[in-house]
């Protein structure tokens, strides 16, 4: 654990200040996960995340970092990301053999995998912070840093209360910890925000259509509404009646697109004849506070089709040859009723 806030004592360095407010809650962090498939064989996998934007990557054969955005580089020099790499790598070594060194003790069963989120949370530029380290196994909670303790999850059993015990003993890695999140962190998260405003506070309008989805059952819809390429992640989508909101709307997973924008489906599962007169309403940043509103139109069967349609032009074309019969034999007397073939 000691090495872990090495790694980022060296890579949240003092920087400075952002001139531009951002007034909603922001994180950093790091994290590391560790897959255990037994005694010989472990993969490692890291990455450091600003909100919803992932900023850097690792390479786990080499210990590289991986800059997903031009900005993450800030100003540190080539070599001294070297130094971070480096200490990286030596981190996940070393909490790799914490866990394995107390596999019996600890009651850890292979496969198993670790989760380590260390960083901080900026409320608002120029108030509190909070600082965060949190320790997962197997996708569960198993304990946290607070005020320089190391604390138990209420899920993580006998396991958690083993490891609280062993970490609460490093008096000087705790008191490194605590420094990191509440203080290099913070002024790391800020030089961050500033280097990389244009791509953080990049707005792109949401492209929307609707869709029905598979048959419910007899007499019913599913109603999708579509909602794309939207940046940033906050959005609100329902499908309404008039300026009703429909409670049955199903809101499925915001997914990321490669581009860093998103795409959100909802769906509302309703009795095919009601479905006239629903609209599905998007709200989102870039929109400029008006609402986005898709109209649904109830689809016309092929039956419908030919007969306002195809039979009308049958019958034109029936007209226009019987007039032209007509005309050919000069209006002789047959020609005054319709022709019966």
């Amino acid at each position: 654990m000691l090495f872990l806030q090495l790694v980022l004592l060296v890579v949240l360095l003092p920087g400075g200040d952002s001139e531009d407010a951002f007034q909603e809650p922001i994180s950093f962090q790091i994290i590391l996960t560790i897959s255990f498939y037994n005694d010989s064989r472990t993969q490692n996998l890291g990455s450091a995340w600003l909100d919803e934007l992932q900023t850097h990557g690792w390479d786990n054969k080499t210990g590289a970092f991986i800059f997903l955005w031009p900005w993450p580089r800030g100003n540190r020099s080539t070599e001294g990301l070297m130094k971070v790499e480096k200490l990286l790598y030596t981190c996940t070594t070393r909490l790799r053999q914490v866990f394995q060194d107390h596999v019996r003790h600890w009651h850890l069963e292979y496969p198993f995998q670790v989760q380590l989120a260390e960083g901080c949370k900026l409320l608002r530029t120029g108030e509190a912070s909070v600082g965060f380290v949190r320790i997962a196994y197997q996708g569960e909670d198993l304990v946290s840093f607070q005020n320089m303790t190391w604390w138990p999850s209420p899920k993580g059993g006998s396991r958690a209360h083993h490891v609280c015990k062993l970490f609460n003993q490093d008096h000087v890695m705790n008191q490194g910890l605590h420094t990191l999140i509440t203080d290099s962190c913070p002024q790391f998260l800020l030089s961050l925000l500033d280097a990389g405003k244009e791509d953080i506070q990049r707005q792109e309008r949401p492209e929307g259509w609707l869709s029905t989805g598979p048959s419910p059952g007899p007499g019913r819809l599913l109603l999708v509404c579509h909602v794309s390429g939207f940046r940033p992640k906050p959005v609100w989508v329902m499908w309404m009646r008039g300026e009703q909101e429909q409670q049955g709307t199903q809101r499925g997973d915001v997914l990321p697109h490669a581009d860093g924008t998103w795409y959100l489906q909802t769906s509302l599962d309703m009795k095919a004849r009601e479905a006239a007169g629903l609209s599905c309403r998007v709200r989102h940043s870039s929109l400029g506070g008006q609402d986005m509103v898709l109209h649904w139109e109830q689809p016309h069967s092929m039956g419908l089709v030919f007969l306002a349609v195809i039979v009308p032009l049958v019958l034109l074309a029936g007209l226009v040859l019987w007039l032209w019969k007509c005309w050919k034999t000069h209006w002789r007397p047959q020609c005054t009723g319709f022709p019966l073939e």
